[in-house]
């Protein structure tokens, strides 16, 4: 359910759905590649991930939608993370009443052969979180090319951001599942810095300062197994 290098004995997965394992790889779970997923996923295969150091392991099976096994007490399947992103921040007053100004933004960005991550905005703000590593030695001109398509009031560019994914097709039969993970980051003293769940409500992404990835996880892990 967690990484074992930063839970100890962490929790096995005993079923899992392709969605669900797509979303934890790419989050950095790396057991299995979120590309080799897809003819598995096509062909309806179910995948039994096995510990050749304990054959005699159920493991765990990676399966179709709507299976019937679930444990229906679990609420999240797992928790994963991945470290070195930056957040660019753009603000502009009545942003959101200007047609196209996403599109402009998102075009900079295509020009440069750069994708995004995350896109959380608000009604005069706009955040898109991007691998840090992508802006090597173009930051200036990325941040230029943007302020000159959409002139905006404000541009900023931080460092520093982790990822932290809670993932579980659980997570929508339960209310306040979002407070129990939010709650567990700031009880642990850790100041979230962006939010962004799916309308699919199948994973919770916070993005919080690299140096408390670990701490978080331990938080958000303790607060739903422990």
């Amino acid at each position: 359910m967690a990484d074992p290098r930063i839970i100890d004995d962490p929790c096995p997965i005993k079923t899992i759905t392709y969605r669900e394992l797509r979303e934890l790889s790419y989050m950095g779970a790396t057991v299995l590649h979120e590309d080799a997923i897809f003819p598995v996923k096509n062909a309806s295969i179910p995948i039994n991930i096995k510990n050749t150091n304990r054959p005699q392991d159920p493991g765990t099976m990676i399966v179709a939608e709507n299976v019937s096994d679930f444990d229906p007490e679990k609420i999240i399947t797992g928790i994963a993370g991945r470290k070195g992103f930056s957040v660019i921040t753009i603000e502009k007053d009545m942003m959101n009443s200007e047609v196209g100004y996403v599109r402009k933004v998102l075009e900079v960005l295509e020009d440069n052969d750069i994708s995004f991550e995350h896109l959380p905005s608000g009604i005069d703000n706009m955040s898109v979180v991007i691998e840090s590593k992508v802006l090597d030695g173009r930051r200036d001109k990325v941040l230029t090319s943007i302020n000159r398509s959409v002139r905006a009031d404000s541009i900023t560019i931080e460092d520093g951001l982790a990822l932290v994914a809670v993932v579980g097709l659980g997570m929508v039969k339960y209310k306040g599942t979002a407070a129990r993970v939010f709650n567990a980051i700031s009880n642990a003293g850790i100041n979230i810095r962006m939010i962004d769940q799916g309308s699919s409500e199948l994973n919770i992404i916070v993005g919080i300062d690299a140096n408390d990835y670990a701490s978080a996880i331990n938080a958000v892990y303790s607060a739903f197994v422990k």
